[in-house]
């Protein structure tokens, strides 16, 4: 009995079955050469592999489907995430990152043109491990990315490197070759393209790969539309910047208005202050006000303490914000100069150390320093009210040093011919002395001053009796200024307080002088003296001391007679032997008084030996190592130059009125 034939049923079932599976084409392939080995007739087993190839055909079609399936899934994710992107870093790294996902290349990338530059770089990179193609720079046209601007189409290339149809150059192979691509896909990002145009290119995005490979046609698609999304991302990132921009402008155009109009209403409201302020530093010198009305005002005005001080540094007004008096100690004299400088110099009030100063010029000579206790920082407004108050300041030091110029004028005409010719009427010039208000009676000290800076003296002399605590009058006469100063005002900074010597003042008075003057001033002072007869003759001694110092070189310096040695003795008008032998041998005096011993003596023997100590010896009938021991004595008690010339002459002279006075050499 002959057995039937293999069916081809169980062949099909089998087929069926591995499609389901979604098996892969090999094993689809299989179930053709299962039937032919298991002798399924020629008939059935075309049937059989008839199917087998439509179940290859339905596989592939369903597998195209599903691919289309993702990449359809993976664009609405990757519009997703550019959507819900606002940094445009952000975005172009999703763009790229998700550009390399979809394909599965090495690498990805996307360019930009740089306006600025006018050339296109690498923007982004994502899967890139060389620095040089991170950095890579195209020209214009130049390499794939170049023909795809140029174009606004996509170009696909398997291999780059004999890939001809676009322009190589030395800068874009070495970025190529040293990333090592090979397979490079670009596409443009285009926006605005609509129907019968291209639409603008914004940038290339690129799918590269480092082994040869060719790109289908529906990777080509998939990135196009992975593109066209990425433009419209950029775009939108783009604009989202602009308006963040613009509102932020406008939200600073806002706050700038805002502060405007603060600023206006500040202005407004300095601006009435300063008219204020104005009104009231006018008022003050209209009514005749005095540094110390401008001081109070200013003070309450702008709520600090402020000090005068004059060009030397003492004080001329010192008040509280509540009008009180202030402590009147200043800053350092040297500081304030400096600072008063740059004020000057700069024309502005300047900070320094806590505090406002500004100078108070007439022209470029410095009247006087206004000082401003205040830390914190001045407005302009406040600023400009205390630069104004110093122009006040000046106005007033102008008017008062011109009232105490015309003043001095006049009563230095009475000075010259008091010492013109007291004799010739006292009684007249003492009367017109009480008329201008010089009582010439009163003790005072007299002072004539010279330098070679002459011009400028007599004003210097009236700023300096003007500018301090200084009471007196002064005179140009024969040549010199002459000063006639109060002997009895009290304080060590009035100049020449009570108790103070004539060579003190006199040295005060050249310091001060030499300084206004901007040049050395010799000063010689005399008295007290009262009176016409004795002021005259005070101005004589003066004279001759000024003369006396002016040969032994003492110029720049201050002294009277007294000071002069022997020479004081000679000049002086009183003659004051016995204080001038006190002041010369008084150390040996003294101790040869205290210790029973014989230094004057000694001294007198050496002299008079010629300085030989052998003959001195003999004088003495001593050894001549006690005339040694001795004179060792007496040069620390009168100093290393005891026996110099000039001081040897002294000492000399004092001996003999030593014994011309009745003194014995012991």
């Amino acid at each position: 009995m002959t057995e039937p034939s293999p069916s081809a049923a169980p062949h099909l079932r089998r087929l069926l079955a591995l499609l389901a599976d979604d098996a892969p084409a090999e094993a689809l392939g299989a179930v053709s050469s299962a039937a032919r080995a298991a002798g399924v007739p020629a008939a059935d087993l075309a049937e059989v592999e008839g199917a087998v190839a439509t179940a290859l055909r339905i596989r592939g079609a369903l597998r195209q489907h599903r691919r289309r399936e993702l990449q359809l899934t993976a664009l609405f994710d990757t519009a997703g995430d550019l959507a819900a992107s606002r940094d445009l870093d952000d975005v172009l790294k999703a763009i790229v990152r998700r550009a390399r996902m979809l394909l599965g290349t090495d690498t990805a990338y996307l360019t930009l043109p740089d306006e600025e530059a006018g050339d296109t770089y690498m923007r982004v990179t994502d899967g890139s491990v060389s620095v040089l193609f991170q950095r890579l720079r195209l020209e214009l046209g130049e390499g794939l990315g170049g023909l795809v601007a140029q174009t606004a189409s996509p170009y696909a290339t398997p291999d780059y490197r004999t890939d001809d149809r676009f322009r190589h150059t030395d800068n874009i192979n070495a970025g190529v070759l040293a990333e090592g691509l090979v397979a490079i896909l670009g596409v443009p990002l285009l926006l605005g393209s609509s129907r019968g145009g291209t639409g603008k290119v914004i940038g290339v995005l690129f799918a590269a790969d480092r082994s040869p490979r060719v790109f289908s046609p529906d990777e080509v698609a998939l990135l196009c539309s992975l593109a066209a999304h990425a433009a419209i991302a950029i775009d939108t990132a783009r604009a989202l910047a602009d308006t963040g921009a613009a509102l932020a402008e406008l939200a600073q155009a806002n706050a700038e208005l805002a502060e405007a109009n603060a600023a206006v209403r500040e202005h407004s409201a300095a601006m009435r202050r300063a008219e204020e302020a104005h009104d009231r530093l006018t008022d003050l010198v209209l009514r005749g006000g005095d540094v110390t009305d401008v001081a109070t005002s200013v003070a309450r005005l702008l709520d600090s303490p402020l000090t005068i001080h004059d060009p030397g540094g003492r004080p001329l007004a010192a008040v509280r914000p509540d009008g009180t008096a202030a402590s009147a100690a200043g800053p350092d004299a040297e500081w304030l100069a400096d600072t008063a400088e740059e004020s000057r110099a700069g024309g502005r009030a300047v900070h320094r150390d806590g505090r406002w100063i500004c100078a108070v010029l007439a022209g470029q000579e410095l009247l006087a320093s206004l000082v401003l206790h205040q830390r914190r920082r001045l407005d302009d407004s406040d600023r400009r009210l205390f630069e104004r108050a110093a122009v006040v300041t000046g106005l007033l030091l102008l008017l008062r040093r011109t009232v105490a110029e015309t003043e001095n004028r006049i009563r230095g005409e009475l000075i010259s011919d008091l010492l013109g010719d007291a004799e010739r009427d006292p009684a007249g010039l003492a009367e017109r002395g009480r008329r201008l208000g010089i009582d010439l009676d009163r003790p005072r000290l007299l002072l004539v001053a010279e330098s070679a800076a002459r011009e400028r003296l007599g004003a210097a002399a009236l700023r300096y009796l003007f500018g301090g605590d200084i009471h007196g009058v002064s005179a140009e006469h024969a040549g010199a200024v002459v000063l006639l100063v109060d002997h009895d005002q009290n304080g060590p900074d009035a100049g020449t307080g009570a108790g103070r010597s004539p060579g003190e003042v006199a040295r005060a008075a050249a310091a001060q002088l030499g300084h206004l003057v901007q040049a050395p001033v010799t000063v010689a002072a005399a008295g007290p003296a009262g009176g016409p007869r004795e002021l005259a003759a005070a101005y004589a001694e003066a004279a001759r001391c000024l003369r006396a110092m002016r040969v032994l070189g003492r110029t720049g310096e201050g002294a009277c007679v007294d000071e002069l040695g022997f020479l004081g003795v000679v000049l002086g008008n009183a003659q004051d032997v016995d204080g001038f032998v006190l002041a010369t041998l008084g150390p040996l005096l003294r101790y040869d008084e205290r210790r029973g011993t014989h230094l004057v003596r000694t001294l007198g023997a050496y002299f008079g030996a010629g300085g030989s100590l052998i003959r001195a010896k003999d004088e003495l009938h001593v050894h001549v190592n006690t005339v040694v021991q001795r004179l060792d004595r007496i040069q620390v008690l009168l100093g290393r130059d005891w026996n110099e010339p000039g001081r040897a002459l002294e000492l000399q002279l004092a001996l003999r009125l030593h014994l011309l006075g009745g003194g014995r050499e012991r």
